[in-house]
């Protein structure tokens, strides 16, 4: 069996890190599901939905120059369904607009999720910007833990 992207296989989880889990693939391969491709929800820790040796159904979304695959969990399933909001009209300026198309929490409370029926791509490259930016994030804060100094210090 060829893994290929859109694939979905069976896998065991073999890792957990703080941002994301690596799971073991058929052909003695294995990949990472990146924290925020295992739930719809928002995930604080990786150990809260998953556990070593649990069994998954992940699906190939990419493999990287370097053969690296990476994993989804949640685009196994459709997104859930969300229920209208209690006690009025969704907040939304601009009147009568439908529904934003796409998932998770970015969306505001009161939309009915659907199918999405297009590309996503502004909602792909705020994931892609937001995952940056954390990386980024927790690079600076790693960086000043250690007591350095990026602006180099020496130079006036």
């Amino acid at each position: 069996m060829e893994l290929g992207v859109g694939a979905i296989v069976d896998g065991k989880v073999t890792g957990i890190t703080k941002f994301g889990a690596f799971v073991a693939l058929p052909e003695g391969k294995s990949g990472l599901v990146h924290i925020s491709e295992i739930a719809y929800s928002y995930v604080n820790e990786v150990s809260d939905h998953l556990h070593e040796g649990q069994e998954v159904k992940v699906k190939i979304i990419g493999i990287d120059q370097s053969k690296r695959i990476n994993l989804s969990i949640k685009q196994v399933e459709p997104p859930p369904q969300r229920a209208p909001r209690q006690g009025g009209a969704p907040r939304q300026s601009g009147g009568s607009r439908p529904p934003r198309q796409g998932g998770g929490a970015q969306r505001p409370m009161g939309f009915v999720h659907q199918a999405p029926k297009e590309p996503t791509d502004f909602e792909d490259r705020l994931k892609q910007f937001m995952q940056s930016s954390d990386s980024k994030l927790s690079e600076l804060r790693y960086i000043e833990k250690k007591g350095g100094n990026r602006r180099g210090g020496g130079r006036r």
